[in-house]
């Protein structure tokens, strides 16, 4: 049976999906109704014959789909709001063979098409600027410049913002790592942090495991630095086959690994802890690099805890930690930073060489922000309205798009990843769309084995509006005008 803390395989998967199309079913018919208690874990595990943890990971999936809701001490109840969302899309498959990167161009023509004002950002993974706390850090930038104007006209130091570091080991600590901050380097972006920590780790000609689908931007500093990928297989919930990178580790097929484990983007995973813990254990085992991008990692759907981030395993240094406040804060600090372990002397000098200080103001009013009770606030709002948005356009696609359309179920994050039937070009539907002052991402971005075709990714911290939701109507009524001709 299925362990709580482990990835679950093939069988258990349709063992919980089976469990979860019953109650989904309960609810549709009416049987269940929106306040209604649903039968308690254990009570359902002994109904259809499974293990108390299938049962769990059932109900987690119908709580990332906004049709059940946990109520602490009270069990699982049938959202008063309860909508119909398509159905996931299927694991993925690994592709064992090497590839050279070739994402760069496509991806320079959808940064020409959101280039405009005029267009439905659906195709960036950028925050609504309603959604960010735009005053008060206005507030602290301007009080930071008034107290200390020579701070806007002088370089910082390498490693960056020593009360900003301070911030940032704390908020650490509920990743469940322990950094101190002399181990931190602040970066301008996450961006900056995984492509300083691929110089400082890697090398031109080597490759790297990285998850299928994986987000374009990470692709595209592989294919700046001359490294080769391997795509390794992904669940829709429970992320990267760690079984996969084992094999190819201990063949010797990569010198390391990019991964995304809390929220990945763009399919929404979360790896289960005792994944992670696996994961780090095989790189360490093998010394081998593992860059982790965390950055949704503030930005889970779900009322408990931070989930964990890789580094809080990661007991050698293999580990690259890299994140930012660009989806939390603001993506106009420009405020990253990364923990390289034992690579940080090699990712220094590679700041250095590359861009050696970024802006002392913007990272001091970051830390006094920080240092207020205002950025947790912040954040329980920011969570509640990405999870309302992307549970409405998961609806708006369910609704609008072709029959046999799937779409990711995100425990977290900003992004919905959207299956189209077999035959579908996303990149067609890319350019007719941009025609019309709407952007997408083509999923053939998202890999570069020409992979995805099939699929797009779409931005749900989108403002929330009539013309966006004509945007998506209009996406499904591309779509299936191109599925019939």
């Amino acid at each position: 049976m299925l362990d709580a803390e482990q990835p679950p395989t093939s069988d258990q998967i349709r063992l919980y999906d089976q469990v979860a199309g019953q109650v989904a079913r309960l609810i549709e018919q009416g049987t269940l109704r929106p306040g209604d208690r649903i039968p308690s874990v254990r009570r359902m595990s002994g109904q259809m014959e499974v293990s108390l943890s299938t049962v769990t990971h059932a109900y987690r999936l119908l709580e990332s789909r906004g049709l059940i809701e946990a109520r602490p001490k009270s069990g699982y109840f049938v959202r008063d709001t309860a909508i119909r969302v398509p159905p996931p899309p299927k694991a993925t498959r690994s592709n064992i063979r090497p590839l050279r990167v070739n994402v760069s161009q496509l991806s320079r023509r959808l940064h020409d098409v959101l280039a405009s004002p005029e267009v439905i950002k659906l195709g960036a993974v950028v925050p609504d600027v309603e959604l960010l706390p735009m005053q008060r850090i206005n507030r602290l930038l301007m009080q930071t410049l008034q107290r200390f104007p020579e701070m806007g006209h002088r370089y910082d130091i390498p490693m960056g913002h020593a009360p900003l570091r301070h911030e940032i080991a704390r908020r650490m600590i509920d990743a469940g790592a322990e950094v101190a901050p002399d181990e931190l380097v602040t970066t301008t972006g996450a961006s900056e942090a995984v492509y300083l920590a691929l110089h400082a780790a890697l090398r031109p000609g080597d490759t790297v495991a990285v998850e299928s689908p994986s987000y374009f931007g990470i692709l595209e500093k592989l294919e700046t630095t001359g490294i080769r990928v391997i795509e390794v297989a992904c669940d829709p919930e429970t992320g990267v086959d760690v079984d996969a990178i084992e094999r190819l580790a201990e063949q010797g097929k990569i010198q390391g690994a990019v991964v995304v484990a809390n929220f990945n983007n763009p399919l929404g995973c979360r790896m289960p802890d005792d994944a992670k813990r696996r994961l780090v254990d095989v790189m360490s085992r093998y010394q081998l690099p593992l860059i982790e991008d965390d950055i949704f990692g503030e930005l889970h759907f779900d009322a408990g805890v931070r989930p964990k981030a890789l580094k809080a395993f990661d007991q050698e240094g293999f580990v690259l930690y890299c994140s930012s406040f660009s989806k939390t804060i603001s993506p106009g600090l420009r405020v990253g930073w990364c923990a390289p372990g034992i690579y940080q002397d090699a990712f220094v000098q590679a700041k250095i060489a590359i861009n050696p200080a970024g802006s002392i103001a913007m990272q001091a009013a970051a830390a006094k922000y920080l240092q207020t009770a205002g950025f947790d606030l912040h954040l329980r709002r920011l969570r509640r309205i990405l999870h309302e948005r992307t549970r409405k356009v998961a609806s708006a696609v369910y609704e609008h798009f072709p029959e046999e359309t799937r779409a990711s179920a995100p425990q977290g994050g900003q992004v919905l990843w959207v299956e189209l039937p077999r035959g579908f070009d996303s990149e067609q539907l890319f350019e007719e769309a941009a025609q019309r002052n709407i952007s997408v991402a083509p999923g053939i971005l998202f890999s570069p084995g020409d992979r995805f075709r099939n699929c797009v990714r779409l931005n749900c911290a989108i403002q929330s509006n009539e013309r966006v939701e004509q945007s998506i109507i209009e996406l499904g009524r591309l779509a299936k005008n191109q599925l019939t001709t």
